[in-house]
């Protein structure tokens, strides 16, 4: 049976941790990484009756968005809702794991599965990060005897399948260029080329590839094992490059424009909200800047990305004046904005463990905040 571990590697994979912002606290929040998973309990919030129902469901892992703990705990004594669930989760042998700004800031992740639910397609990302990326350079012979292009392509397909090589939508992306390259064995070394205290001098072919810098030892380990030399010259060089497809919101494009009105109609249809808090806007809405939870971090963004609508969730009074009268500023509620987060997790854990175990969405509600319309 697949293991807590196993679940937080899948979950990685897809929302690696290094992409959480600076204050959160994403990854496994308790509970054995060794345990066998009997099953899998979704929500937004993890409670002390989340708990609970994941007992009744015969569930032993609850899959959260928010994280439980996110500021340092000192004690465990059931003062606060915290501790609450805490205990009740470690009493009963409940693993939580927490996947939050790092699956907020993929694709595929919390602002993807709300664009789908709004229609809007040619999405990208709203406000890219910049410090994630790295490149890669390396030296690998080029002497006819040596089969270059073989080794070269044998080089650059272990680094691809490591996770270098992608540059935006595009995999296997590379750059070549041809030199010459001099070194003389010492005492003790087994050189692949030359003898040992004879000075060498080698055409080699310098590689270079992007990578993601979370993905750094993986591909380092890549490259000595499919590398021809005993001692591998790389350079690593971390980049300000920003990330195209790793960043918070996402910016995209209704079917067809609709005028405000008939905008906030859909919000509430397709997000099952009653309220919509709005600006003032009377131009039709074609472009849509969207970001689950709190995201009047971004208006400026939205402004700057030509908006005409900016969707997200706990916006306070003076923000509001952001907009500028550029767009209609829409706050549908935290939760509201990313109570379809629990869909996202049941598709990874459904396309990565199949019907090993059940992969239930929470019954419990979490929501903080009620309407009265």
């Amino acid at each position: 049976m697949p293991t807590v571990q196993d679940l937080a590697r899948l979950l990685e994979a897809a929302a690696p941790l290094a992409y959480q912002e600076s204050y959160d606290n994403a990854g496994l929040q308790c509970g054995d990484p060794q345990a066998e998973i009997t099953g899998v309990l979704i929500t937004l919030d993890c409670t002390p009756a989340v708990v609970a129902e994941a007992l009744r469901r015969g569930c032993n892992v609850v899959v959260a968005h928010h994280p439980v703990i996110f500021r340092p705990l000192k004690r465990l004594i059931g003062a606060n809702e915290v501790e609450q669930t805490i205990i009740a989760a470690l009493k009963n042998d409940v693993a939580i794991y927490a996947a939050h700004t790092n699956l907020d800031n993929v694709r595929g992740g919390v602002n993807d599965k709300l664009a789908e639910k709004l229609g809007l397609t040619k999405t990208r990302v709203l406000a890219p990060q910049s410090g994630t990326l790295a490149r890669l350079i390396t030296y690998v012979p080029n002497r006819p005897e040596d089969q270059q292009a073989d080794l070269a392509d044998r080089v650059l397909a272990a680094l691809y399948a490591a996770g270098a090589g992608q540059v935006g939508q595009y995999a296997d992306c590379s750059f070549r260029t041809a030199g010459t390259g001099t070194f003389t064995p010492g005492v003790g070394t087994q050189p692949a080329i030359g003898t040992v205290n004879q000075p060498e001098i080698v055409p080699e072919v310098r590689l270079e590839v992007l990578l993601p810098l979370h993905r750094q030892a993986a591909v380092l380990r890549a490259l000595r094992a499919a590398h021809p030399y005993e001692e591998v010259a790389y350079e690593l060089i971390k980049l300000e490059n920003v990330h195209t497809e790793v960043g918070a919101g996402l910016v995209g494009e209704l079917p067809t424009a609709l005028a405000p009105a008939a905008f906030r109609q859909l919000l509430k249809q397709q997000l099952l909200v009653p309220v919509v808090r709005h600006t003032a806007f009377e131009q039709d809405i074609k472009t849509v800047a969207i970001c689950g939870g709190a995201g009047a971090f971004l208006i400026g963004a939205a402004r700057a990305a030509g908006a005409d609508a900016y969707v997200t969730g706990d916006v306070k009074y003076h923000e509001f004046f952001g907009a500028e009268g550029q767009l209609m500023l829409c706050d549908v509620g935290h939760f509201e904005s990313e109570q379809f987060t629990s869909e996202v997790f049941q598709d990874l854990l459904t396309a990565g463990f199949g019907r090993t175990f059940a992969v239930l969405i929470s019954e419990t509600p979490t929501n903080p905040v009620q309407y009265d319309c």
